[in-house]
């Protein structure tokens, strides 16, 4: 989505990589869906020479949004009216690779979608726009990142449209600041000796991927819902456990005893 007064003229985008069983080379979601717009794609390799390449090119804007590549002070320099970043956050809480699981994972009762302005820092830049958004008790990662994409994309138009007229506001960021890193295969282990809302978050937080994991009665099992009971106990929902598909939990407990 872009503004009423904005023309998207290209794209860029990660470079093909190997997926599925086969690792055959597969272009990226963006790239596909640029080249059924008919819009050009840049694929660079190294971003400074990429900036090189497009210095010139009459750019008024560039347009961030989970790229997972640091852009040099080179490429930020490139656009005429600078660099928005869409920003899954309400910032500068959560700046970082994993914002929207860390509100989940830590209980957080809102979050929202930040438009930044960026510099040289990481999620550093002025606020331009910011829209916060209650969390559902039960939202998943996947519910949660799918309604911050429909919210950041209207975010962005609006920014792009007080863009067109001259007055694209922006404001420092205040507040304490919390960064964020990439998920390790440790941040997807519960102790089941943690309370009961302590490992439903964290499972909410990585459903339905790369989802929670847990080991129970010596099997390591990836669990992808659960709750609190009304005791404070917690209740597994939904397990994938090895070389079996999805089932409920009452299903896999029942397949672990003894017939």
């Amino acid at each position: 989505m872009v503004g009423k007064h904005s023309d998207l003229t290209a794209t860029v985008t990660q470079p093909d990589r190997p997926a599925g069983r086969g690792q055959r080379l597969t272009p990226s979601p963006v790239k596909r869906a640029a080249i059924e717009l008919g819009v050009p794609v840049y694929e660079p390799a190294r971003l400074r020479d990429f900036a090189k390449d497009v210095t010139g090119a009459g750019f008024d804007f560039f347009i961030l949004a989970s790229y997972g590549r640091i852009l040099p002070k080179e490429l930020l320099a490139v656009p005429r009216r600078g660099t928005l970043n869409v920003h899954p956050s309400l910032l500068p809480k959560y700046r970082g690779a994993t914002p929207m699981q860390a509100a989940l994972r830590n209980g957080d009762s809102e979050t929202g979608v930040s438009i930044v302005l960026m510099d040289e820092g990481l999620d550093t830049g002025d606020i331009v726009l910011m829209r916060r958004v209650a969390i559902a008790p039960e939202e998943t990662y996947g519910e949660l990142h799918d309604r911050l994409a429909v919210m950041g994309a209207e975010l962005l138009a609006e920014a792009l449209d007080l863009a067109a007229c001259g007055e694209l506001p922006r404001r420092p960021q205040s507040g304490d600041a919390i960064l964020t890193r990439p998920l390790a295969k440790d941040d997807y282990a519960i102790d089941l000796t943690w309370p009961a809302d302590r490992i439903v978050n964290l499972v909410r937080s990585l459903s339905p991927k790369p989802a929670a994991r847990a080991n129970i009665g010596g099997e390591n099992v990836k669990i992808v819902a659960a709750h609190v009971g009304e005791r404070g106990e917690l209740v597994i929902d939904r397990v994938i456990a090895p070389n079996r598909g999805e089932m409920s939990g009452s299903e896999y407990l029942r397949s672990r005893r003894p017939a």
